[in-house]
């Protein structure tokens, strides 16, 4: 196949390709279809916050400084540090590649189909873990501060899932709007507990810095790396962005500046106030405001943990909807789910496809008895393949020697390590690669089998490149 012209009418440029050599696989339908995106700064960066600020505020800051002290503050320092050129690699891939389908497009482009199909799968039905493992962690801390029965977690779970599916089904539009008032509601939390607390902050408990030595810090990294994940699900609505090539970077940016403030803020606010007492419990957030605000620490935290649950699932949903459009689109998932992967298009489809396979995992969930570190290691392993995947592809997509090309090389380096550190808990990616060569094995085989069509010798062939690139 031929090499895209050097400016498409979708706005791809060629320089910001590598060559024609890279480039022997077609774009995804519709990345250089007409751009329809409505959402704009003040949404997208409601949105990438959300995706990031997240569930970890709600028991990180205490385990972290449970393993490494007052130390714990250089761990979150560094995650976020390196977290910079991931985040940035992701803007760089998003801004000038918009595509419902987001890091799985991308491997497209330079790997071949199949290895696309691995990246989707990966994402659409590893990471989709992870939906109801938030909603499940808000129903526990909800549970657990109001003093109500354990029962009703999955009851709240459920209950707490349902308003950002509503909010989805009606557009990226409207989430977006609500995903803005969530993340003010978010923000103004983590602002408001830290300058309650700030008060009673002693610096006593800065000593001694390191009880634990530096492997207590390797491990609260180890710990906040869930804290700083969700930077790819820009790319799979990046498309939704009136003016992705403008918007994206810049939303990032403010993402990185925010995220990062909070989340060092409620460290040092955790271990000034709290010291030796700040792993004692599941509800840091509680004891931080009880200890100069008695008596409304719950209803605050229960309200924390609401806004985070619906502002990640908010966040999530409408990227688990696209990207189960783009999959129908491509072939991978049956073709009726495809409708909707278009710029401006509701996947209601797909929509419906992720909230029966949330459902799936709320009953098996159940079933292990409200258990999540399985799941939880099913949703970081996922991640951990689609970074390191997605980096690869960044290397050869990104123009070399560029700003995002510099970037991913650093973010290929830093995943490849993370890959190393997961080997124990690559089962289930393993096992959607799997899948993925059995749809290509099966794909080829149909082809085989269909009966050839006689055609002019004048006219273009159409061939399925799915079937043709391995």
């Amino acid at each position: 196949m031929s090499c895209l012209p050097a400016r498409s009418a979708g706005g791809i440029r060629h320089d910001d390709l590598v060559s024609t050599r890279t480039l022997d696989v077609a774009p995804p339908v519709g990345v250089a279809a007409a751009h329809r995106g409505r959402l704009g700064l003040v949404q997208g960066t409601a949105l990438y916050v959300a995706s990031v600020l997240g569930t970890g505020i709600l028991v990180l800051p205490g385990l972290a400084a449970q393993v490494a002290g007052p130390a714990s503050i250089l761990a979150v320092a560094a995650v976020l540090v390196l977290s910079i050129p991931l985040a940035g690699t992701f803007a760089a891939l998003a801004s000038r590649f918009p595509d419902p389908g987001g890091v799985a497009s991308y491997v497209r482009r330079v790997l071949g189909p199949t290895a696309a199909r691995m990246t989707g799968y990966w994402f659409f039905f590893g990471v989709c873990v992870g939906a109801p493992v938030v909603a499940i962690l808000g129903g526990e801390y909800v549970v657990a501060v109001l003093g109500v029965d354990r029962s009703a977690v999955p009851i709240i779970g459920f209950a707490v899932f349902l308003p950002p599916l509503i909010a989805n089904w009606f557009g990226v539009r409207v989430a977006g709007w609500v995903q803005f008032v969530l993340t003010g509601l978010l923000l103004a939390v983590v602002v408001g507990v830290v300058a309650v607390t700030f008060p009673a902050a002693d610096a006593a408990n800065f000593t001694p810095f390191l009880p634990n030595g530096w492997g207590g810090v390797g491990v609260a990294i180890s710990l906040f790396v869930w804290a700083f994940a969700g930077w790819e699900v820009g790319t799979h609505i990046a498309g939704e962005f009136r003016d992705p090539r403008r918007i994206i970077p810049i939303a990032t940016g403010i993402a990185i500046a925010v995220v990062g403030v909070g989340y060092l803020a409620l460290q040092f606010a955790t271990v000034a106030v709290l010291g030796d007492r700040a792993g004692a419990s599941q509800v840091p957030l509680l004891d931080l405001v009880e200890t100069t605000a008695p008596g409304i620490g719950s209803v605050l935290v229960a309200i924390v943990a609401a806004i985070v649950t619906v502002g990640v699932l908010n966040a999530y949903l409408p990227a688990f909807g696209k990207l189960g459009a783009a999959l129908g689109r491509d072939g991978d998932l049956p073709r009726y789910f495809a409708k909707g992967a278009e710029d401006g298009a509701v996947p209601r489809r797909a929509l419906a496809l992720t909230g029966a396979l949330i459902v799936v995992y709320f009953v098996l969930m159940l079933w292990n008895e409200l258990d999540l570190t399985g799941f939880i290691l099913i949703h970081t392993s996922n991640m951990v393949a689609i970074y390191a995947a997605g980096m690869l592809a960044a290397t050869l997509i990104l123009r070399r020697f560029s700003l995002g090309w510099w970037l991913a090389i650093v973010a290929t380096v830093l995943t490849a390590g993370l890959l190393l550190l997961a080997w124990q808990n690559l089962v289930m990616p393993i096992v959607l690669a799997a899948a993925s060569v059995v749809v290509t094995i099966v794909r080829r085989v149909r082809a085989r089998r269909a009966p050839r069509v006689e055609v002019d010798a004048a006219a273009p062939v159409v061939t399925a490149e799915a079937d043709l690139v391995p």
